[in-house]
């Protein structure tokens, strides 16, 4: 049977004081209960905002220990599944987010789930939109610093990438014994950018599981689905997070892959494609995405084994 973790053990930061909550070994399924970003403090479009606790503002479920795990590994949280709850919520903020100058009116919008879609309505009609399960916030702990929640940095968390979804894999470089892992802030569908501060916000399940992999000079945080790999590189600003993604993709394909520099510029250019994950959280997120076409033809199958396992034997 598969281990559980209730979403009444979140937290709001990713920091190395905090006690792990549940240990797992490698390979083991992990089912975890998160929370939406409002700490589900939102019932409904008329809650009062004045009793409204903003220091409880994207929860990530969590920490997790797991087994074997030691600072510098690399590590491969692989998302088997996404269960999302049967509405989602977006909220209009006056002063907040990318459009902080055209929303002058405070809103709360819930969206129901009918089949694979869910129901935006609008003043012009009802909008069917296609469902898109993905994680907002998701990494391992740091081992010098405490990182709010609704923060992304290098460890990963609130990086907001709509391909963090059932069937991909996260790779992250643990800090501390154990990685402590958490994960949380759940979207029934997000657009690039998350522009309006926030995407169709819902509580849910995300089941793991997770593997040391050997591949030590991988950049972390890496994404991995069936046909992509995907660098994920936060900053104070889009051009430093850019800068920063390519550096990490030429790293990828000069020291994982094995390609000379020249080839891997050449290929970054013609077939990679640089894209934004969100630009409304502390940091900007944007990633830089390679297709596996590409690599499978010269010949690179994987980025590594586990180390231990392998969970895919």
């Amino acid at each position: 049977m598969n281990k559980f973790l209730a979403k009444d053990k979140a937290i709001y930061s990713f920091d190395p004081s905090h006690e792990p909550v549940i240990s797992i070994d490698q390979c083991e399924i992990l089912t975890i209960e998160t929370m939406d970003c409002f700490a589900e403090q939102i019932k409904s479009k008329d809650d009062a905002m004045d009793t409204f606790d903003w220091s409880r503002i994207n929860p990530a479920t969590g920490p997790v220990y797991i087994r074997g795990v030691k600072p510098g590994d690399i590590v491969r949280i692989d998302i088997l599944k996404i269960d999302i709850a049967e509405s989602s919520l977006m909220t209009c903020i006056p002063g907040a987010g990318a459009l902080a100058e055209h929303i002058t009116e405070a809103e709360r919008t819930f969206l129901r789930r009918v089949d694979k879609h869910v129901i935006l309505e609008t003043e012009r009609g009802n909008l069917e939109i296609p469902l898109n399960p993905m994680v907002g916030v998701i990494g391992m702990t740091p081992a010098n610093k405490s990182v709010p929640t609704g923060t992304p940095d290098a460890h990963g968390g609130n990086m907001d990438c709509r391909l963090v979804t059932e069937g991909s894999s996260l790779y992250f470089r643990a800090e501390i014994e154990g990685g402590l892992f958490a994960c949380g802030d759940l979207h029934a569908v997000m657009g690039d950018g998350e522009v309006l501060i926030c995407g169709a916000e819902t509580s849910g399940e995300v089941t793991i599981r997770a593997e040391v992999v050997d591949a030590p000079k991988l950049p972390t945080p890496m994404l991995e689905n069936a046909g992509l790999y995907a660098v994920l590189a936060s900053a104070k600003t889009v051009d430093e997070a850019c800068k920063l993604a390519n550096d990490m993709m030429m790293n990828f394909l000069l020291e994982t892959v094995g390609l000379s520099a020249n080839d891997a510029g050449r290929l970054m250019s013609l077939v990679g494609n640089l894209r934004i994950c969100q630009i409304v959280d502390p940091l900007m997120t944007v990633r830089f995405e390679f297709p596996k076409w590409a690599l499978n033809d010269l010949g690179f199958t994987h980025i590594g084994s586990g180390i231990d396992k392998d969970c895919n034997s």
